[in-house]
C-alpha cells in the first residue's frame, strides 16, 4: 500500500474541512452536555449559573468516537453502505447524543428537542440530569442496541447484528478498556462464525486513548508489534491511524476506511460468486489518539490532554473557580461554535448536507430497532411432535429430546431469522435433531471426522457462554429469533449479561418509538438433579433466583413436569415478545404425565390440580402436595402412591406448577394468581408441602403474602451434593419421596401418633436406598424404576 499516495487522494480540501468542521461540531454539542445548563451558544460571556450543578459524563472517549462517526457518515454517503455503530465505549453517550440530533434523528424521536438553539438548550439540559436521559449510550439513544455500561460486550452483540443480515455493516468501537475484558478477548473469535457468503460484516475499530480511568490501559502500553499479531492471530488485517494532527488524523483515518471498506466488498464478491467459503482475513483498524483529545491541555498545573485525568470531567470546579469556567469558555469557544450553527441555532447548511439521509443515518437504521423489522417465526404444530401418553407416567422419554424434533423444524421453516445457541452443549442437551438438517456455523478449517460444521449452520456453538448470550442479545436486537441452551449450573456465567439485557427490555417498554423485540429465551438443561455423575461443581439451581430479581413485567419463569408440556412451553416462548424466559428441562429419560391437551391446558393454566393423583374430590383435602420441577414432580407422585398405600383415608391434593410467576400476587406480578384463586387451589388453613426444583427459600419469597403462607413447608435444593446417584441426590436434600412422606405426617394435625409406624418405615427406607448406592454403587431398582400406578375407582372399574 502506498500509504502517502491513499492519505492525499482519500480526501479533497473541501472534504477535509467540511469533515472537520462536523467533528468540531459534534465535540462543541458533546461538551455543551456535560458543563452546560443555559447559554448554549456561548451568546453571552458564561456565567456559574450557566453550569450544571453535578457535573456528570466521560469526555476522554468522547473526540474520538465523534471522530469515527464523522468519518463513518462520510463513507456511508460515498457508497450507500446500509450500516450501524455499537459503541463498546458506552459511557461516551453525549457524543453519540451530539451525532442524533446534528442529523435530525433525535429532533425525530423527541420532538420537543428541535435543530435550534431552544432545541440545543434542551438537549444539554436533559444529559445527566434528574428527569432527562442517562449519560451512557442507552436504549434512548437512537441507533443503539448496546448501552455498554458494563464492558465486555461489544464485539459479541456486533457479530449478533451482523449474522444473517449481508447486505450490513456493523462497526464496532471497541475501547481499550474494554478490551482487557475477557467476554471481549473472547470476542475475537467470532469471525470464526461469519460466513462473508450469507452474513454482514463487522469492522472492528480498537480506540486507544491510552487510559482507564486511573491507570494506563494494557493494549495500548503493549509494543505495536505484538497487538499487531494478536489482531492478525485473531484472523484480521490490521491497519494503524494513529496521531494528534486534526488533519492528519482525518485524511490517514478517511484512506483506511476506503481500504477497509473496499476489502470487505471484495471478500464478500469472492464468498458470494459461488467460491469456496472460508476463513478469510478481515480488516480492522486500530486507532491511537490522545484521550481527551481537543480539549484541556493542563489544568491546576496538570497534564490532562491524552492522560488518564480526561476520563470523566476534565474541569469539575466550574461553578466555584473563576479560572476552570474562563477555561471552559476558552475550550467551547476553540470549536468556533459561531461557524457551526446559524443564527437560529441549526447547524448550517454545510453541515446538514454531510450526513446520509432517512434509514441511511445509523441513528435510524431499521435494524437499530430491532422491533420494526420482526417478523413472526413460522412456527410448526408443536401438538405434532408430542409423545403419545396413554396413562400417566407412560411413556418414558427425555423432555428435550422430544423437543429436539421441533427445533429441527423451526430451524428449517426459518432459515434466516431464527438460530439456536450453546456453549458446546447442543448435542449433550439431546437437541441433536437439529443437525439433522443444518451444521454447527464454521468458517475455520476442517478434517476428517468432524461433526456437523458447516459455513451455513445455524447452530452456535462456541465454549463461551458469554459469547452465545451476546451474539443472540445482537442478533434479537436486531430483529431476529433464537433460543440459548446451557448447563444450568453454568449459566451463571452471563448473569450480568442477562441484568444489562433486562434492563434494556425494562426501559425500551417506555420509549414509544422503541418496537417490541423477540424474547431472549434460555433452555435449562442437565440441571442439578440430574448432575449426579459430574458433581457439587455441576450442581446449582440459582439462576432462577437472579432471573426472578427483575422487573415482573420482563421475567417469565417456567418448569415443564414432562415432554408434551415442554412443547407447548417452547411453542408459547418463541412467539412471546419482550420478555427473559427461562425454561429449566430435564434430558434424562422419565415418566410423562399429561397428555398433549392437557399439557396445553396446564401450560396455559401455568398450575392446576391433577385430580388423577388426588383423592380429595369435592372436599377439603388433609394436605396439599405441591411440585415444581420434572424431578420433585416425580418424587410427589412417589409419595402421593405411598400416602395412598398406608394412609388410604388421607385426603390429598396435588398441585403441579409450571409457571412459577403464578405463585406471587397478582399485584407484584402480571401472572400472578389473586388472593382468591391461590386459596382456592392450596386452601387457606391446610398444610402444604412443596417439593421444588431449586432453593426453597424463593418459594417462601414469592408466597409471603398469602394467607396460608404459615402453613407452608418447602423442600429443594439446600447446597448439599456430591458425585452419586439421581436418587441419592434428592435424598441429601431432603426432597426425596420418603422424605416427603415424614414431611406429611409431621405437619398434618393428629396424623403422627397414628402414622408412627409409617414414618419409622420411610426413615429405614432411607437408610435403605443409601446403603444400597453405596454397596452397588447405583440406585435401588424399586427407587429408580418405579411407575406410577393408576389407582381404580371402585364405581368405575
Amino acid at each position: 500500500m502506498d500509504t502517502a499516495l491513499d492519505v492525499q487522494r482519500a480526501l479533497t480540501d473541501d472534504e477535509l474541512r467540511r469533515l472537520d468542521a462536523y467533528w468540531r461540531a459534534a465535540n462543541y454539542l458533546t461538551v455543551g452536555q456535560i458543563y452546560l445548563l443555559g447559554n448554549p451558544l456561548l451568546r453571552e460571556p458564561l456565567t456559574p449559573d450557566d453550569i450544571k450543578p453535578r457535573l456528570l459524563g466521560h469526555w476522554g472517549t468522547s473526540p474520538g468516537l465523534n471522530l469515527i462517526y464523522a468519518h463513518l457518515n462520510r463513507v456511508i454517503v460515498a457508497r450507500d453502505l446500509n450500516a450501524m455503530l455499537v459503541t463498546g465505549p458506552g459511557h461516551g453517550g453525549p457524543a453519540i447524543v451530539a451525532n442524533t440530533w446534528l442529523e435530525g434523528t433525535w429532533s425525530e424521536r423527541y420532538h420537543d428537542v428541535a435543530r435550534d438553539e431552544a432545541g440545543m438548550s434542551k438537549l444539554f439540559r436533559q444529559f445527566s440530569f434528574p428527569g432527562g436521559i442517562p449519560s451512557h449510550v442507552a436504549a434512548d439513544v437512537p441507533g443503539s442496541i448496546h448501552e455498554g455500561g458494563e464492558l465486555g460486550y461489544a464485539l459479541s452483540h456486533a457479530y449478533g447484528a451482523a449474522f444473517d443480515h449481508p447486505d450490513l455493516v456493523v462497526a464496532c468501537v471497541v475501547g481499550d478498556g474494554e478490551a482487557e475484558t475477557g467476554p471481549l478477548a473472547g470476542s475475537w473469535l467470532s469471525d470464526v462464525f461469519l460466513n462473508p457468503a450469507r452474513d454482514g460484516a463487522v469492522l472492528p475499530i480498537l480506540h486507544l486513548n491510552g487510559y482507564k480511568i486511573a491507570n494506563p490501559t494494557v493494549l495500548a502500553r503493549i509494543p505495536e508489534a505484538d497487538l499487531l499479531d494478536l489482531m492478525r492471530g485473531s484472523g484480521y488485517q490490521p491497519y494503524v491511524v494513529a496521531g494528534d494532527d486534526p488533519a492528519v488524523v482525518h485524511r490517514t483515518l478517511a484512506a483506511t476506511m476506503d481500504r477497509a471498506l473496499d476489502e470487505i466488498a471484495e471478500i464478500q464478491r469472492r464468498a458470494r460468486s459461488g467460491g469456496v467459503v472460508d476463513r478469510p482475513r478481515w480488516p480492522m483498524i486500530i486507532l491511537r489518539t490522545p484521550k481527551g483529545w481537543t480539549g484541556p491541555n493542563e489544568v491546576d498545573g496538570l497534564q490532562v490532554e491524552g492522560t488518564y485525568r480526561a476520563h470523566q470531567v476534565p474541569l469539575s470546579g466550574v461553578r466555584d473557580n473563576p479560572a476552570h469556567l474562563a477555561e471552559l469558555e476558552r475550550w467551547l469557544r476553540s470549536y468556533q461554535p459561531e461557524e457551526l450553527f446559524d443564527a437560529t441555532g441549526a447547524p448550517v447548511d454545510e453541515l446538514r448536507t454531510l450526513p446520509p439521509r432517512g434509514d441511511r443515518r445509523m441513528s435510524a437504521n431499521p435494524v437499530t430497532n430491532g422491533g420494526v423489522v420482526l417478523r413472526d417465526l413460522a412456527l410448526p404444530d408443536f401438538r405434532d411432535y408430542g409423545v403419545d401418553v396413554p396413562e400417566p407416567g407412560q411413556p418414558m422419554a427425555g423432555a428435550t429430546g422430544v423437543l429436539g424434533p421441533w427445533i429441527r423444524d423451526v430451524i428449517s421453516a426459518n432459515p434466516e431469522t431464527f438460530r439456536l445457541f450453546g456453549p458446546d452443549e447442543v448435542a449433550s442437551n439431546r437437541l441433536g435433531a437439529a443437525f439433522e438438517v443444518t451444521g454447527r456455523a464454521w468458517v475455520a478449517a476442517t478434517v476428517a471426522g468432524d461433526d456437523h460444521l458447516s459455513p451455513d449452520g445455524r447452530v452456535m456453538e462456541v465454549l463461551s457462554e458469554h459469547l452465545c448470550q451476546g451474539w443472540l442479545e445482537g442478533y434479537l436486537l436486531t430483529g431476529r429469533h433464537g433460543i440459548f441452551t446451557s448447563y444450568e449450573a453454568f449459566i451463571h456465567i452471563v448473569d450480568s449479561m442477562l441484568n444489562q439485557h433486562a434492563k434494556w427490555l425494562k426501559v425500551t417498554r417506555a420509549i414509544p418509538w422503541r418496537q417490541p423485540i423477540a424474547s431472549l429465551n434460555y433452555l435449562l438443561s442437565s440441571h442439578v438433579w440430574r448432575q449426579d455423575h459430574n458433581g457439587f461443581s455441576h450442581q446449582d439451581p440459582g439462576f432462577i433466583d437472579h432471573v426472578v430479581n427483575k422487573k415482573a413485567e420482563v421475567v417469565r419463569v417456567y418448569l415443564p413436569p414432562d415432554a408434551n408440556t415442554l412443547l407447548a412451553t417452547m411453542d408459547h416462548c418463541l412467539r412471546s415478545r419482550h420478555y427473559i424466559n427461562v425454561v429449566v428441562a430435564g434430558k434424562q429419560p422419565a415418566p410423562n404425565w399429561l397428555t398433549m391437551t392437557e399439557a396445553i391446558q396446564h401450560t396455559r393454566r401455568g398450575l392446576g390440580i391433577w385430580e388423577w393423583a388426588s383423592n380429595d374430590g369435592g372436599i377439603e383435602p388433609d394436605v396439599v402436595l405441591a411440585c415444581c420441577g420434572d424431578v420433585p414432580t416425580l418424587e410427589t407422585l412417589a409419595a402421593v402412591e405411598l400416602l395412598r398405600q398406608h394412609l388410604p383415608d388421607l385426603r390429598v391434593r396435588l398441585v403441579n406448577v409450571v409457571d412459577l410467576m403464578r405463585l406471587q400476587t397478582d399485584t407484584e406480578h402480571p401472572h400472578g394468581l389473586t388472593d382468591n384463586e391461590f386459596d382456592t387451589i392450596f386452601t387457606e388453613d391446610r398444610p402444604i408441602i412443596f417439593a421444588y426444583h431449586g432453593y426453597p427459600w424463593l418459594i417462601h419469597r414469592l408466597t409471603y403474602r398469602r394467607n396460608n403462607h404459615d402453613n407452608l413447608h418447602v423442600r429443594g435444593y439446600k447446597e448439599e451434593g456430591t458425585t452419586t446417584t439421581p436418587f441419592d441426590m434428592v435424598m441429601l436434600n431432603d426432597l426425596d419421596r420418603f422424605h416427603l412422606v415424614i414431611d406429611v405426617i409431621d405437619r398434618v394435625p393428629g396424623l403422627g401418633a397414628r402414622a408412627a409406624h409409617l414414618r419409622q418405615r420411610m426413615v429405614d427406607a432411607r437408610q435403605a436406598a443409601r446403603d444400597y448406592t453405596r454397596r452397588y454403587g447405583e440406585d435401588d431398582p424399586e427407587v429408580a424404576e418405579w411407575r406410577w400406578v393408576r389407582e381404580t375407582d371402585p364405581t368405575n372399574p
